[in-house]
């Protein structure tokens, strides 16, 4: 099937500074991307060749099987909704949302039926000749929203679109876009920094890192199969022990070999082994895989996160219901499937061909 839009070998420089490298990407028509990355790791930059604001100085970009480099931003059926929405102070909501339909010099009647079925997807109806300056930022943040849908576009690209509002509204209005997305049925490429936002709302995300493409894949694959060190730190909290593969499901940490779900890694390999603070059971002092004594506590509302230091040296952070007393000796516990074997330089093209030999076997043990 031919993705609705792509990039072949695209790279971009700003002032002698590559900010991306050679980077190819698909999206498929109707499912929710978000390219996600700390700041200055290129996904922003994406978001601008796509729309057309930059020119890629290599490769292509390639919209329903053509290439648009040389194609305006305003003959691309794109429209993009800005981290601080770029609405028009001076118009109301109505004249803000019919602005794009007035350019193509629509018909009344069907710019007034247009912005009226966008401020229902919306919900905003009703609010057609209220000023924009007496608007709150949910509000605000639906009306360039309803600014950019009215335009019927394929793709609606949204630049960092949540983070001027707060922590509340932004929950909420998470909810509301994944179901905005839903109903419309149109491509979302979504930028943020934010790995919570962007766990929630994708149906696949892109880790960037320094104008690369880090891990590509559905939300549960990059917490659960993170392909290297920097994807398990970015994404969500990581305990990234060293140790080595003694064969397949069997794994030596700390001298102690421990029976793992991993498979196809040489013996003797020297690994990272990562393991979520979620997936970590306390146990009383002597029981357990390893023994670590509790230097801080700290209550998160649905759990408490627990710092332990093993006989190591290593830190461990815990998020557990139950409670344990700071200074005392506890036993560290996980099950096999808790562990998730890195090999450090290993490729992510790599890392798939290993991680879909062992699902391949892992299904023919079942039947």
């Amino acid at each position: 099937m031919t993705p609705l839009l792509s990039l072949k070998s695209v790279s971009k420089q700003f002032d002698g500074q590559q900010v991306l490298n050679d980077i190819d990407l698909e999206f498929e028509s109707g499912h929710f991307y978000t390219l996600l990355g700390p700041s200055g790791c290129g996904k922003t930059t994406i978001l601008k060749l796509i729309a057309g604001f930059e020119q890629a100085d290599s490769g292509s970009i390639i919209y329903q099987g053509k290439t648009i480099n040389k194609i305006p931003a305003n003959k691309r059926t794109v429209n993009t909704v800005f981290q601080d929405y770029a609405l028009f102070p001076h118009l109301n909501v109505y004249d803000n949302i019919a602005f794009g339909l007035k350019l193509k010099k629509k018909k009344d009647a069907e710019i007034k039926e247009k912005v009226k079925e966008a401020l229902k997807l919306v919900k905003l109806e009703g609010y057609e000749y209220r000023n924009i300056d007496e608007m709150s930022g949910g509000q605000k943040q639906r009306v360039a929203i309803a600014r950019a849908i009215v335009n019927e576009p394929e793709v609606l690209l949204l630049d960092e679109s949540l983070s001027a509002l707060d922590l509340k509204l932004r929950t909420e209005m998470q909810y509301e876009l994944r179901a905005l997305q839903s109903r419309l049925g149109i491509t979302f490429i979504f930028v943020t920094h934010d790995q919570e936002e962007a766990l929630a709302l994708s149906d696949y995300i892109v880790v960037l890192k320094d104008g690369k493409i880090q891990q590509f894949g559905t939300p549960l694959d990059i917490y659960d199969e993170p392909v290297n060190r920097f994807v398990a730190d970015f994404i969500g909290e990581s305990n990234i022990i060293e140790g080595t593969m003694v064969e397949d499901y069997l794994v030596n940490i700390y001298d102690k070999n421990i029976e793992c779900v991993d498979m196809g890694i040489p013996s003797g390999q020297k690994i990272e082994v990562v393991i979520r603070p979620e997936d970590i059971t306390i146990t009383q002092q002597g029981q357990g895989l390893f023994q670590a004594k509790v230097e801080a506590m700290l209550f998160r509302g649905v759990h408490y996160e627990i710092t332990c230091i093993d006989q190591e040296g290593y830190e461990w952070m815990i998020q557990t219901t139950k409670k344990a007393e700071v200074g005392s000796t506890v036993g560290l516990y996980f099950e096999p499937e808790a562990i998730h074997i890195m090999v450090p330089g290993e490729t992510e093209e790599e890392f798939d061909k290993r991680i879909e030999s062992y699902e391949e076997t892992d299904n023919e043990q079942d039947e």
